[in-house]
């Protein structure tokens, strides 16, 4: 006997960048103009955007965004990391099941994000067609001790719906 899908699933994802000088700040789809560094990456290097992606594919065992976009493909170079989460979306939808929220920690020392952080959650609710109260964004600073990276750890709900 084969049981039937779980009606929610929770999804988890996770990265980082190293941050450069010379190279632009994206977060969530949101370039942040006061950044003295951004993100060193194959794609733009939106790691908001690439934690929520993995998040998405985690919470159905599709793998991570490595796995359909990977580093070392010259195709994907300076790709738009709302394409990657698209993607995931897509292929969650196509399991019949859609985000119901998403939380977020964004870990960066500078530059302060709490004057953006409603256009991030804004941004993102778009993207994942949620309400902005069903995205919550937090943010912290490594204290010190990794201040040259920017890290993003995400969670998703995805609960099932009739297909």
């Amino acid at each position: 006997m084969t049981p039937s899908p779980l009606p929610f699933r929770i999804g988890y994802g996770e990265d980082a960048h190293r941050l450069a000088p010379g190279r632009p700040l994206v977060l969530g789809g949101v370039s942040i103009p006061q950044a003295e560094r951004g993100a060193v990456a194959h794609s733009d290097g939106d790691a908001v955007l690439h934690a929520l992606a993995d998040a998405l594919l985690s919470g159905l065992s599709l793998g991570d965004i490595g796995q359909y976009y990977p580093d070392t493909d010259p195709a994907h170079a300076g790709l738009d990391s709302r394409e990657i989460l698209m993607h995931a979306l897509r292929l969650v939808q196509e399991r019949n099941y859609v985000p119901a929220n998403a939380a977020l920690v964004v870990t960066l020392d500078r530059p302060k994000l709490g004057p953006l952080r409603r256009a991030i959650a804004r941004n993102l609710a778009t993207l994942l067609d949620l309400k902005d109260t069903e995205v919550g964004v937090s943010f912290k600073t490594s204290e010190g001790l990794a201040p040259d990276h920017v890290q993003v750890r995400a969670t998703v709900l995805l609960v099932r719906v009739a297909g």
